[in-house]
């Protein structure tokens, strides 16, 4: 085993600092980076949503793809999420070659995920959109923006899968930057694209994926330079069974939350087509907007988290593992109770933000309070699931990952329909009764966890 030479103030503090500010200075720009990371698809959404005279299938068309986007962040997700907790933990342990083969190894698998991705999506892309819930109204909108999205997947892969080595050094503001940059520019090519070039649905497509190239670029100028505690370097690239299933195996939850997520776009762009038409699944699109505006800083939260929890367990000091996954949760929950609170008071407000036509405003509104009234109960889901991922725990994560969505959520939406008159109402009511469930399961299951996995340090 080669020592590591990682004399870097973040790394140190990592393991000795106070629990909350620690984690007030990690996950506020992981929080900003996130909130700024959600403006790439959202502010699409909302300059689609208010073209005029098409504006309403211009979103439900662009909202029916929403499970390649999903699916093709998910692949980022399977390998950032699986190799950043793996290589802090390494440095837990002060194995700093590992560290780095880990991060080597992810890299190349960025990749090569990019290049299968982009080929698929692009041969199969309209036929793809069509099962998944595109009708004759919108799949022209559908196809056009996902033919230029799929074209930039390489650089999603980079700047969303290795911006989370940064992170999980403790180089939190850098890792904010990556996103700030891409969004401030994505922000400002919108309406350009979209507006004065008439470039409707792809020039939204178009802003986002060049965007997402100057991200990438500065990603990789981070890790390959001199800041960097952990560098890219060729010799870690070639691939190793040793190091990148395990990463691969730790990964496979956060992979499957979100994976999962495409194939629920799925089912319920399938079912509110055949039970509501058009406008329930450009309702859909407007709910899922406002879920990613809440379920994103909470993602923030736990990259804030993550660094403190691997990097403490690498070490062995309980105590710290137990007072920030405790303070990750508690801050999750606040933050949900007060987004729920809003969205159940004024959702025309939230609904407003994304579309002008007023038959599609009014299901709108009238779904947002029964689509998100499980919300309240994300924290605690969301806080101990990722945790497990933190810890390294990547059977009882992948249970947890399958829970809410495969287990529960997606049989919901075919079984509740049955018993309600108002067969709408009946999938969309699926959500908060999943939410809630996921929820004290998932907690149940750490608490119990927690008494024989996080025994008490010694000496800490």
């Amino acid at each position: 085993m080669r020592q590591s030479n990682i004399a870097n103030k973040p790394a140190r503090d990592l393991g000795s600092g106070s629990i909350g500010k620690l984690m007030f200075s990690l996950a506020v720009p992981a929080i900003t980076a996130q909130v700024v990371n959600m403006l790439y698809n959202i502010v699409d959404r909302m300059y689609i949503g208010h073209i005029p005279e098409v504006g309403a299938a211009a979103l439900t068309g662009v909202g029916v793809t929403f499970p390649i986007i999903i699916l093709i962040m998910a692949f980022s997700s399977l390998v950032a999420m699986g190799g950043a907790p793996q290589a802090a933990i390494a440095m837990g342990e002060n194995d700093q070659s590992k560290a780095e083969k880990i991060m080597g190894n992810c890299f190349t698998t960025l990749l090569a995920f990019a290049v299968v991705l982009t080929a698929v999506f692009l041969i199969f892309g309209e036929p793809i959109l069509r099962a998944f819930g595109a009708s004759d109204n919108t799949i022209g909108y559908a196809h056009s923006y996902l033919q230029i999205y799929v074209a930039g997947t390489v650089f999603v892969q980079i700047a969303l899968g290795m911006n989370m080595f940064i992170t999980t050094q403790g180089f939190a503001a850098t890792s904010m930057l990556t996103v700030v940059i891409g969004a401030a520019l994505n922000i400002a090519l919108d309406p350009v694209f979209i507006f004065v070039f008439r470039m409707g649905v792809r020039g939204a497509a178009l802003a986002t994926i060049l965007s997402q190239g100057v991200s990438a670029v500065w990603v990789l100028k981070f890790l390959l330079g001199k800041k960097t505690a952990l560098k890219i370097r060729p010799r870690h690239m070639a691939l190793q069974a040793n190091i990148i299933l395990p990463v691969m195996a730790l990964g496979i939850s956060p992979f499957i939350m979100q994976s999962t997520e495409s194939l629920l776009s799925v089912v319920l762009n399938t079912s509110l087509l055949k039970y509501g038409g058009d406008n329930a699944v450009g309702a859909y699109t407007v709910l899922a907007s406002v879920m990613q505006t809440a379920s994103l800083p909470m993602q923030g939260l736990c990259q804030g988290a993550q660094p403190i929890t691997s990097f403490n367990y690498g070490a062995k000091k309980y105590d710290r593992v137990k007072a920030s996954v405790r303070l990750l949760v508690l801050s999750a929950c606040a933050f949900c109770l007060v987004f729920w609170a809003a969205v159940m008071l004024a959702p025309q407000v939230f609904a407003g933000m994304f579309i002008s036509d007023a038959g599609l405003m009014d299901i709108t509104v009238w779904a947002m309070r029964i689509f998100l009234f499980g919300m309240f109960a994300f924290g605690a889901q969301i806080g101990f699931q990722q945790s497990f991922v933190a810890l390294g725990q990547a059977k009882v994560s992948l249970m947890l990952a399958l829970l809410r969505k495969i287990i529960l959520l997606i049989p919901l939406i075919y079984i509740l329909p049955l018993f309600c008159e108002n067969k709408l109402f009946g999938v969309f009511v699926a959500e908060p009764v999943a939410d809630i469930a996921a929820a004290v399961i998932t907690t149940l299951s750490f608490l119990l966890w927690s008494r024989k996995g996080l025994k008490p340090s010694e000496g800490s």
